[in-house]
């Protein structure tokens, strides 16, 4: 690796629930540098999910984080000419980017309606501990358990 490492930068919180998690969602949800519509996406999202639940929001979304983050993952290890599945822990910021990827590409995968809904309908089941995102999360682990013979390879 040539050079320093990439400072890491201060995420500034989102406006509306004064959060930082949210901002960096908001950031996953943008493309093409359009802040302000990500924004309204996730917002609309948060209204839909408050309507739906009759919860807090927040705690929704926390919850729905919470369970759809991973605690271990597969890399791809080559050893003497053979790949192996390798499980590996997972840091905590690497699993919120995981879950958050994870909640974003699946309700990106449904097709008919407005994003914000299809976000918060995928939210909303993953506080229910089910869904698209919940499910690869147990397909991760599955995979992990099944390559635990292979763990020592993770090691250096």
């Amino acid at each position: 690796m040539r050079g320093k490492p990439a400072p890491k930068r201060p995420i500034i919180a989102d406006a509306k629930f004064n959060r930082d998690d949210l901002a960096k969602f908001i950031n996953y949800i943008m493309e093409r540098g359009k802040k302000t519509l990500a924004e309204d996406i996730v917002y609309e999202m948060m209204n839909i999910i408050s309507d739906k639940t009759k919860l807090d929001p927040v705690e929704v979304f926390e919850t729905a984080i919470r369970n759809v983050s991973p605690t271990v993952e597969i890399k791809g290890r080559r050893v003497g000419g053979a790949n192996y599945q390798v499980p590996i822990a997972v840091r905590s910021q690497r699993s919120f980017t995981l879950a958050c990827r994870w909640l974003i590409d699946a309700a990106k995968a449904k097709k008919g309606r407005k994003i914000s809904e299809r976000l918060a309908e995928e939210i909303i089941s993953a506080y229910n501990s089910e869904g698209a995102a919940f499910k690869k999360k147990q397909d991760t682990y599955r995979m992990a358990e099944a390559n635990r013979a292979f763990a020592h390879f993770g090691r250096n």
